[in-house]
């Protein structure tokens, strides 16, 4: 009997809100951080780590805008002097971000924007959504921006609802460590800016008495974190007099250059491959929002010339004049400009009243579209950039968590989790559109003739990531060339091994046995996008790759 009981109210415990968040938030916990170096590093996360490496050994560091902003920098090199440099090591910040984006949505709830269906949903989906598994296990700064996008969330919703300055603060503290991770942090600030402004001038926030000195102090914190950082903890104060504008050419001219371009939609593409459930429900989102089911039912009632009764239209009126209670006053009774706008500065004022979950869902709403519009312009059009425009979307999706919609996402997230396995999860190359130059797990084989020779010629310049995996007194047996070399160089140098690239290599090294190895691969769009829609099933499109050519002492070649 007493078993009976307790495993009752186990299962009650364990299916309570508090239950499933505490399960879903276990589960992000073991889909970021198991297995972490299942996967070579790519590209771009070797020579992070590479830089990290190089902070923390020789002390060297300066800003430079086509590498981001020195945070990851710093934060890596912190972790690897605690322990140790490896891939696993490198990842475990951005897992760590990656996995606190779930508890993250408590405190929103708590403050009644999000319900507990709501907020169990959003949950899952960020517990489960491929583009979010697959880049909180990665080296790069999106998952830190999105981190501090949260933050900076939580700290403002919180800020206009308590008054107090700790959370003025934080939000500075969150600004100021996203403009020292990248360069893309100025779109959230200035999207939530925006947003903020038409609160306060639709009177649905107000500035609390201290506004000016909190404003100041926040601004104070994320200027001096920037500053320290961007300078180099003070070796490098030049930067703070021209990094910003080094920055911005640096990305204008990307934008125009195009170098990894794309078309417009080249997102929707990524949401339907990877993130279909979320894309769908973010639309019935959307439609529930501007009440479409409303609008039509009204408007059928117009065609089929329905009339109310008596008691309908005093109803009617009843509801009329009740909503006309929390709109603006009429023209004649509404301050001026000049009068509405002491109102805002000095905090006096009435309050309108809010329903906080719509008024979240339409701050929700504005993020997401501008978010979509200003990557689908950018020019770079690169796979991690999809967690700034997912993150809003998921906020989106969750709007009017029904029973019914609850049951459906849950359904749906299998596809998620099917999609999350298949693309953190498999040990081997995958063609899939969510990587970008990744390194090929064909390298391993070149790593072990590494390993296995005692002098290593490399003639070529696509030599990455080899200065990270041959780092220290490993990096000894390796000559760099950066070029194809004259064939005396090498058999007088009496190399095991030389690598080249497949594009400018040699016929044939007498003594040496060539093989050929992928260094690393990505997704074609240009020679997939007149079968995109067979390619989504059957995932057998075309992929782009760079390969080595190795060398290795053997018998000799015809």
């Amino acid at each position: 009997m007493k078993a009976a009981v307790f495993a009752a109210g186990f299962r009650e415990r364990l299916l309570s809100f508090e239950g499933l968040f505490l399960l879903i938030f276990l589960a992000t916990i073991a889909l970021r951080f198991y297995s972490l170096d299942v996967k070579l590093f790519h590209h771009d996360e070797a020579i992070h780590a590479w830089f990290a490496y190089r902070l923390l050994t020789e002390g060297t560091y300066s800003y430079d805008p086509m590498y981001h902003g020195p945070f990851l920098y710093y934060v890596t090199a912190g972790i690897f002097s605690l322990l140790g440099d490896s891939d696993l090591v490198g990842r475990l910040f951005p897992a760590l971000l990656g996995t606190l984006l779930v508890p993250l949505l408590y405190p929103i709830y708590r403050l009644g924007y999000l319900d507990k269906k709501q907020t169990v949903v959003a949950a899952l989906f960020l517990a489960v959504s491929p583009n979010m598994v697959y880049f909180s296990r990665f080296l790069r700064n999106d998952v830190f921006i999105i981190f501090f996008t949260m933050v900076l969330l939580v700290a403002l919703l919180y800020y206009f609802e308590r008054h107090k300055v700790q959370y003025a603060l934080i939000a500075g503290a969150a600004i100021g460590f996203g403009m020292s991770t990248k360069e893309n942090m100025p779109i959230v600030v200035l999207i939530f800016g925006a947003y903020l402004l038409y609160l306060v001038w639709t009177r649905k926030v107000r500035l609390p008495k201290r506004w000016i000195r909190d404003l100041a102090l926040g601004a104070f914190v994320a200027v001096g974190i920037m500053a320290v950082f961007y300078s180099s903890f003070g070796a490098h104060p030049e930067v703070l007099m021209d990094g910003w504008l080094r920055a911005i050419e640096h990305w204008t001219s990307m934008h125009q250059a195009q170098r990894l371009g794309g078309p417009p939609y080249f997102y929707i593409l990524l949401f339907l491959l990877y993130e279909a459930p979320i894309l769908i429900l973010a639309g019935v989102g959307v439609l529930q929002f501007v009440d479409i089911p409303g609008i039509v039912s009204r408007w059928r009632e117009r065609r089929a010339g329905h009339t109310r009764s008596p008691g309908e239209e005093e109803e009617a009126e009843v509801e009329t004049e009740a909503s006309r209670e929390t709109e603006l006053p009429p023209v004649e009774q509404r301050p001026g400009f000049k009068d509405r706008l002491r109102e805002i500065l000095s905090g006096t004022g009435e309050l309108r009243p809010i329903d906080r979950q719509k008024e979240f869902a339409r701050f929700a709403i504005f993020w997401m579209i501008l978010s979509l519009a200003a990557y689908a312009y950018i020019g770079e059009k690169v796979p991690w950039l999809i967690l700034h425009q997912l993150l809003p979307m998921i906020f989106v999706a969750v709007y009017m968590m029904t029973t019914k919609k609850a049951v459906i996402a849950v359904v749906a997230s299998i596809f998620l989790i099917v999609m999350t396995f298949h693309v953190a999860f498999t040990p081997a190359d995958i063609n899939e559109p969510i990587v970008q130059v990744q390194n090929s797990e064909d390298l391993r084989e070149v790593f072990a003739k590494i390993d296995a020779a005692d002098k290593v010629a490399v003639a070529t310049d696509s030599y990455w990531p080899l200065p990270w995996y041959y780092r220290g007194d490993r990096a000894s047996k390796l000559a760099y060339y950066s070029q194809k070399v004259s064939e005396p160089t090498i058999y007088g140098g009496d190399f095991d091994v030389v690598i080249t690239h497949d594009a400018d290599t040699y016929p044939t090294l007498d003594g040496y046995v060539k093989e050929t190895y992928r260094l690393n691969y990505w997704f074609s769009y240009d020679e997939n996008k007149d079968r995109l829609l067979e390619y989504y099933f059957l995932r057998d499109g075309k992929v782009g790759s760079r390969n080595l050519e190795v060398f290795s002492r053997g018998p000799t070649t015809a």
